[in-house]
C-alpha cells in the first residue's frame, strides 16, 4: 500500500504574528516555523496503516525552503520518503491554489490512501482534503477518529452529535482525521539519523 501524508509548516501558535507591508499575507519569517499539529495526527495513523499491512509512507509538503523542515519531523517519525513543492509563485496561495497544486503532485503517482489532518492551526478551514479529492476525481472520507483498512476499501469512524457515523469508500481515497484518532509518536533518535539517506 501506498501512502500519502499531506503535510504543512505553520508558524508556532505561541509565536507573535505579523502581516508583510506588500501584500498583507501572514510574515512566516518572523514566526518560528513547526509542523501543523493536527497534521502530526495525521503522519501517526499513516504510519500505523503502513505498519498493519504494509506499504510505504511519502510526506507531501508545499511552502517555502524552510519547510523542509516539517518533512524532516515527519521522516524522524517513521515515514519514508518526502516530496516538497517549492515555487515563489505559490507564495500566499489561498485553498482553491493549494488543493490545485497538490493535486497535481498527487496525481499519477499511484497513492492508495491521501491523508490530511482536518485543517490547520494558521487557516482552520477545514476544505482542502475536500477540494484536493474533488480535483483528482476521488471518494473522500472526512473527519476521522478511527480509520480501517478491509482488502480494497477505507472505512472510518466520524464523530457526531449522537455518537458516530461509520463511512466506507473504494481505494484510491482521501481521508482526513482529527486529533481524537490516535496519539503521535515523537520522533525517534534512528529516525533522525536516517533523515539524512531519506530522499526529500
Amino acid at each position: 500500500m501506498k501512502i500519502a501524508v499531506c503535510v504543512k509548516q505553520v508558524p508556532d501558535t505561541w509565536a507573535e504574528k505579523k502581516l508583510q507591508q506588500g501584500d498583507s499575507t501572514l510574515d512566516r519569517e518572523s514566526a518560528e516555523g513547526v509542523l501543523n499539529e493536527l497534521d502530526e495526527y495525521a503522519v501517526e495513523e499513516c504510519l500505523r496503516l503502513a505498519e498493519a499491512h504494509g506499504g510505504e509512507v511519502v510526506v507531501v509538503s508545499m511552502g517555502p525552503e524552510r519547510a523542509a523542515e516539517t518533512i524532516r519531523k515527519a521522516l524522524s517519525m517513521g515515514a519514508d520518503s518526502g516530496v516538497h513543492l517549492v515555487d515563489d509563485s505559490l507564495h500566499g496561495s489561498d485553498a482553491l491554489a493549494t488543493s490545485e497544486a497538490l493535486a497535481k503532485v498527487l496525481a499519477g503517482r499511484g497513492f492508495d490512501l491521501i491523508v490530511f489532518g482536518s485543517e490547520s492551526t494558521d487557516a482552520r478551514m477545514s476544505v482542502v482534503p475536500a477540494m484536493v479529492a474533488e480535483r483528482l476525481g476521488l471518494p473522500q472520507v472526512t473527519f476521522a477518529q478511527k480509520v480501517e483498512i478491509d482488502g480494497s476499501a477505507v472505512r472510518i469512524e466520524r464523530q457526531t452529535e449522537y455518537g458516530f457515523d461509520t463511512v466506507e469508500a473504494s481505494m484510491p481515497a482521501v481521508v482526513s482525521v482529527v486529533e481524537k484518532i490516535n496519539e503521535p509518536r515523537y520522533p525517534s533518535f534512528k529516525g533522525i539519523m536516517e533523515i539524512g539517506r531519506a530522499h526529500v
